[in-house]
């Protein structure tokens, strides 16, 4: 069965624009509905796709996190060609890490880290997602049992160096948030079933902003975007960056 690969979106409204990042194994649909919602408030909005996500399981870890963040800078230099000077970020996951990292290695308006990583003690659960994502797949592309557990086996075992990478991405960015000036809103689900959530503490206590909240979401787990709290989130995020001094 042909699956239908999803694609990077850009949702042109007003002046202001905010980079959608997706998480690991995820895609653009993780933030569609948050860019839609952005999109009715009068805010542009473009979420890339990195390289291998949104694909078979293999071509994913055919990658790694260094392509990933060109993926991640290329975005945000898109919004730039286009014309937008005030460029906010929020990410997922993953893109919480990479936009993190783009707060101090960019001029970007603000952060927001959503369910972000920052320590690499979860790495059973993170191998597990995998696993499981790549379980579902192999079913969408209607695959005997015998077939798939073979399949995501070998992946399992010929996904060992990224997660050594993704690894090094994750800490080397945990290491750098002190020199994060830029306002900063970090969300957490409280009943998140990937990440160690006391990442989002060490973030809100680490960076050096002067403007920065943290907001716990008690009744969601892991994708928050998507889960039953997203409605709230998005007003959230939306009242955030109404708050920022922008120029336009």
């Amino acid at each position: 069965m042909k699956i239908k690969q999803p694609q990077p979106f850009t949702f042109e409204a007003g002046p202001r624009a905010v980079l959608l990042l997706h998480g690991f194994t995820g895609h653009s649909a993780d933030v569609r509905m948050l860019g839609r919602f952005l999109e009715k408030k009068g805010y542009t909005t473009h979420a890339p796709i990195y390289r291998g996500h949104g694909l078979p399981p293999e071509e994913l870890i055919s990658t790694n996190p260094d392509q990933w963040w060109e993926d991640v800078q290329q975005g945000f230099q898109y919004l730039k060609e286009l014309g937008y000077d005030e460029i906010a970020v929020a990410g997922l996951s993953l893109g919480g890490v990479f936009g993190l990292k783009l707060a101090y290695s960019a001029n970007i308006k603000a952060m927001i880290p959503m369910c972000a990583p920052m320590f690499f003690d979860n790495e059973t659960q993170l191998k597990k997602a995998f696993k499981q994502f790549a379980k579902e797949y192999k079913q969408l592309e209607q695959k005997d049992v015998s077939a798939i557990n073979e399949e995501v086996a070998a992946l399992d075992e010929n996904s060992k160096e990224l997660f050594v990478e993704l690894s090094k991405t994750i800490t080397d960015v945990k290491d750098n948030v002190d020199t994060i000036y830029t306002p900063v809103f970090v969300v957490q689900a409280r009943n998140d079933q990937i990440i160690n959530t006391e990442s989002a503490t060490y973030i809100y206590e680490n960076i050096e902003s002067d403007v920065k909240e943290i907001k716990w979401y008690e009744e969601s787990t892991h994708v928050i975007t998507l889960d039953k709290e997203k409605e709230q989130l998005y007003e959230d995020i939306y009242r955030f960056l109404e708050s920022l001094d922008w120029k336009v």
